[in-house]
């Protein structure tokens, strides 16, 4: 059985979040909400989490998803040689809708799946999602739909589509500040940032912190090879070398969900397109510009 909880209320709120907190502890992947889409998230540090995310999402290894942060400080504890230009445009617009691809640091036990030693970071603008992220830790998240569908912008529209792969719902609303669009995907590992997919941030207010940053549309050999994945809105797929998430595997993660309120959630589990990788990072771009990033 999953559960879902209405975090409009302050006692499900609770309830929710210690719901989900649990439920990553044991391997179980979670939807929560975040200030572009809904994402589908699981622990960063289990491959077996990983792994049940991606089966959950139809994805492969190829398509690693985006880790999502609680604080500004968590980069330099996930990612090494980080880019001057790239801390700017953290410090500029975290929490928001920027996903940095970094190098990921080469001590962490982590398999986010194939993402050639890069890790495809994002802090949310989501009051639930932080204080999910501070009990938790960083997550392993990408955007909560099946992969080749639209993002949901919903809990029930993730539900819809993931069913019982989720354990609990966090239900805080629809989401609609961002019109479905995921995070914007800057690709940092070269030595000229690169921007690898659109998404809620212009490539305008980028070059106002970062002058020399190449657009979308910039010439193949005008910036450093990337090694993210795409970006399905797994609000962060890894593109150049990303190396936020873990592989795919045939497993499903349990559908006990904790908690006693809320209220169960069952439906269809339908492949299709792509949708928002909420995290978003897209490198080989595995996970890049079909789904949006959460």
């Amino acid at each position: 059985m999953t559960t879902s909880y209405d975090c409009s209320d302050p006692a499900q709120r609770s309830e929710g979040l210690t719901a989900a907190q649990r439920a990553v502890s044991l391997k179980q992947c979670i939807v929560l909400p975040t200030d572009t889409v809904y994402g589908i998230g699981a622990d960063a540090f289990s491959p077996q989490a990983v792994a049940t995310l991606l089966a959950s999402k139809g994805r492969g290894r190829n398509m690693p998803p985006p880790v999502l942060v609680p604080r500004l400080q968590t980069l330099d504890g996930l990612a090494t040689d980080v880019h001057p230009d790239a801390r700017r445009l953290a410090e500029a617009f975290w929490p928001g809708g920027l996903t940095l691809i970094c190098h990921a640091q080469p001590s962490l036990t982590w398999d986010l799946g194939d993402a050639l030693g890069t890790v495809a970071l994002r802090m949310p603008d989501d009051d639930l999602a932080l204080e999910l992220l501070r009990l938790t830790g960083p997550l392993a998240v990408s955007s909560a739909n099946r992969t080749g569908r639209p993002a949901a912008t919903t809990a029930a529209g993730a539900a819809e589509q993931l069913a019982e792969s989720v354990a609990v719902y966090l239900d805080a609303g629809a989401r609609t500040a961002a019109a479905g669009v995921g995070s914007t995907i800057v690709d940092a590992t070269g030595e000229t940032l690169r921007i690898v997919r659109q998404g809620t941030l212009s490539e305008e207010r980028l070059r106002e912190v970062v002058p020399g940053i190449l657009g979308v549309d910039a010439p193949d050999g005008s910036a450093a090879p990337s090694s993210a994945g795409g970006s399905d809105p797994d609000p962060a797929a890894p593109a150049a070398g990303g190396n936020a998430a873990g592989g795919p595997s045939e497993e499903r993660a349990s559908t006990a969900g904790p908690g006693t309120s809320g209220s169960s959630v069952t439906g269809p589990t339908p492949a299709g397109p792509p949708g928002d990788d909420a995290a978003g990072s897209p490198r080989a771009v595995g996970n890049t510009p079909e789904e949006p990033t959460a």
